[in-house]
Parts: structure tokens; sequence; C-alpha cells
């Protein structure tokens, strides 16, 4: 494995800079140390420096510092629900955070140009990511947990996650397609993630069920107000507006004209499942975990959501989502970083933030609704036992839809 760049590189004195010193000699292997002495004042003083080459091939391998990008990284503090749990339940700790596929920042470098190449090195990024999970210490984290898989099971978090079975816990996540353009895809892959996770939830008994992930959407998006409100009419939207990703320039509506807005029969079936039927559709009534709990006012929207937990040079602002169903209570939220130290950063990564989405993170509490849901299925046929443990080979009855293809980031 390559060693990680050195955080400090700082190209060599000159004599016009520095009176007292002597010229620097020719630069050493980078990566190796310095000791300089200068008799500033008659005191003998001790300096280290770190001499870092380029990234291999640029022009003529000259020393040189980037912008500095090193800024202290905001304390994240938790939002505490306003009115104390009631319930005696279990509580579990769920962390979604889009790591950022090594592949996707290495096919789209025009959104990462205003982040220092050695902060986009998978080697140094994945150090940052494993220790901001073992710092929050989530129960389950849920997004593309295969990538740090060997180096979480070394730090004592196992791939096949198990709560008490008890409680029985369904946890859904995915990865919706970025590309602005395909709304009806986009709005396909929820609704099949939505029913399901109330098929499986209504398999055990209507137990309550987390999802979480990148969904690709912002808060004042139709996709949004579909999960919010278990439906929407597909007729009254643009598909290539339907996540709120791309407000650019589309083909004028004419709002004189009866005419509503024209999906083929493909994008209708992708959207809602039938080609004859323009109201998308799904079962379950779920909740935002941060929309639920009132945060800083400077780090949220109008909706209640963070106002931001993605930034690359494309967007700032929110796609990432944990939603819960009733059997469970938000007792807590992680806060998101405040848009003006983002900004700052003029994008992500950075080399204190490992990549470009922030994680979210929420405490549940079960209630004690889901804790009679469970005692009423203690008594499970063989056949249910052997499905629950094909179920459970997983996260707990976890399973996830990756649905964003390698050619397209997000």
């Amino acid at each position: 494995m390559a060693s990680a760049a050195p955080r400090s590189r700082l190209t060599p004195p000159t004599p016009a800079m520095h009176p007292h010193r002597k010229r620097a000699r020719s630069p050493p292997a980078s990566g190796s140390l310095v000791r300089c002495s200068s008799s500033g004042n008659g005191a003998p003083r001790d300096h280290r420096r770190r001499w870092q080459s380029p990234a291999a091939g640029s022009p003529g391998r000259v020393y040189q510092r980037h912008r500095a990008q090193q800024y202290g990284v905001p304390s994240r503090r938790w939002v505490l629900a306003e009115e104390a749990s009631t319930s005696d339940g279990d509580a579990c700790t769920i962390m979604s955070y889009n790591i950022l596929a090594d592949n996707n920042a290495h096919y789209h470098p025009d959104l990462y140009l205003d982040v220092p190449w050695d902060a986009m090195r998978w080697d140094s990024r994945r150090r940052l990511i494993i220790r901001e999970i073992r710092h929050w210490d989530p129960d389950l984290e849920v997004d593309r947990f295969r990538d740090i898989a060997t180096e979480m099971e070394n730090r004592g978090y196992q791939s096949r996650f198990k709560l008490n079975r008890a409680q029985k816990l369904v946890v859904g996540n995915i990865h919706v397609l970025f590309n602005p353009k395909r709304g009806d895809v986009k709005l396909g892959q929820i609704r099949m993630l939505l029913e399901k996770a109330n098929a499986l939830a209504e398999k055990w008994g209507g137990i309550p069920i987390v999802l979480a992930g990148d969904f690709n959407s912002t808060p004042d998006s139709a996709i949004y107000k579909f999960l919010s409100t278990m439906k929407l009419d597909i007729s009254l939207h643009d598909r290539r507006q339907l996540s709120g990703l791309d407000s650019s320039e589309f083909a004028l509506y004419d709002l004189c004209s009866s005419l509503k807005y024209q999906w083929s029969g493909e994008e209708v079936r992708n959207a809602t499942g039938s080609s004859n039927v323009m109201v998308a559709k799904h079962p379950l009534n779920i909740c935002s975990s941060y929309a639920m709990l009132k945060g800083n006012s400077n780090n949220r929207g109008h909706h209640g959501e963070p106002l931001a937990t993605s930034y690359h040079k494309k967007f700032l602002g929110t796609v990432d989502y944990l939603w819960y169903t009733a059997g469970l209570e938000c007792s807590r939220v992680l806060d998101t970083l405040p848009v003006g130290f983002l900004r700052r950063t003029r994008g992500l990564p950075t080399r204190e933030i490992g990549s470009d989405h922030l994680p979210i993170v929420a405490e549940f509490v079960f209630t004690e609704s889901a804790a009679s849901t469970d005692s009423d299925q203690e008594d499970e046929s063989d056949e249910d036992k052997e499905s629950e443990e094909e179920a459970t080979r997983g996260q707990h009855i976890y399973f996830s839809s990756d649905s964003d293809s390698s050619d397209e980031v997000g």
C-alpha cells in the first residue's frame, strides 16, 4: 500500500527570504526529514521540513505547494429530541455514509478541480473515513461497507450485523442514479426500495423499517415529496426536474396549453410500475430523522433537513437521508457542518474530510408497539426461521440497492 502523502510541503528557503540561513542544498529523497540550524540572535534553532515530489507525470517534477486547504473542521454536535423517549426499548445507532467510490472520483475529475491531489488519494481518504466511523461508533454503517470491510473487521466491526433477535428491524440502503434527466428511473428505484422494504416488514409482522442512503434528490424536489406524502402525480412534473439537482433551462412548458408534461410509455412504467398509471404510490408512512429533530438554524433549511450533506464542484446541498417508520422513535441525530465552512473548503474531500459526502447518523429507540409486534412473532414455523436466517446473512434484515452506475457520480 502506498504511503500517504506528507501533510506539510514547504519550498526550499532562499537567501533573500532568510538572510541568516545558508543556501539549502538540493532536496533529498521525497518524504525524508531535514534538520537545519539557524544562528539568528545567536540562539540555535531546530527545524523540520518535509519534501514532497508532485504527482507522477507532472511537468518538470518541480517542487510545488498546493493552495492551503487545511481548515479546522468544526465539531459536529448531537441534536436531541425535544421530548425524551418514554420507551424502555433498545436503541440502535445507524450511519449512512457515501464514501465516494474511487472509480467515480477517477472518472469525474472535473468535480474535484479545487481538491489537492493528495486529498483525493484513496489510501488517504480511506484512513479518514475509517477514523470517522470509529469516532461516531455506529451499530450499523450502511453504504459501501464492502469497500472498507477488511479494515473495519480488524477494528471489531462485523459485516454480518445482528441486533437482539427479540427486536427485529428492516434496514434498506440505496444509492439512486445521479443523472438528473432520468427522474423516471430515480423515482422507480425509490418506489421499488419502498415496496421491497414494506414486503419484508410485513413478512415479520409489521416490524420497523429504516431506509438510508444517497437518494440524489433535494428536499425541495418532487421525489422528496413522493417519499414524505406516499404519492406523486407525475403528469404535473418534468421528469428532468424531479430530483431538484438540475435547474438548467429545459424546453419551455406552454402554460396556455392544455397539454401536460410529456412522458413516454416506458418512462411512465419506470416511474409508476405501469404505463397506464400516472400517479406513483408507495405503501410506507415514513419520517425523515433529521427533519423530525430541530437543529441549528444555520445548518437547516425550511424543510428541517440539513442545508448540505454533499459538496463538489457542481453541487452543494442535501441528498442523503435516514427515513424510518412507526415502531421507532428518533432520539438524536448528528448535526451537519455549517455551509459557510463547507464553502471555504471550495469542495470536498479535503485533507480532513475523506469524502464529498458527510456521514449522517441517527439513534433510534424501539417503541412499545415494536416490542409487542416482536413478541407476537415468537412462534415461528421452521420455514419462517429458515427465511430469517437467509435474510440476516447480511446486516440483520438488511438489503441494499446500489443503483448508481459506474459512469455517473453522485
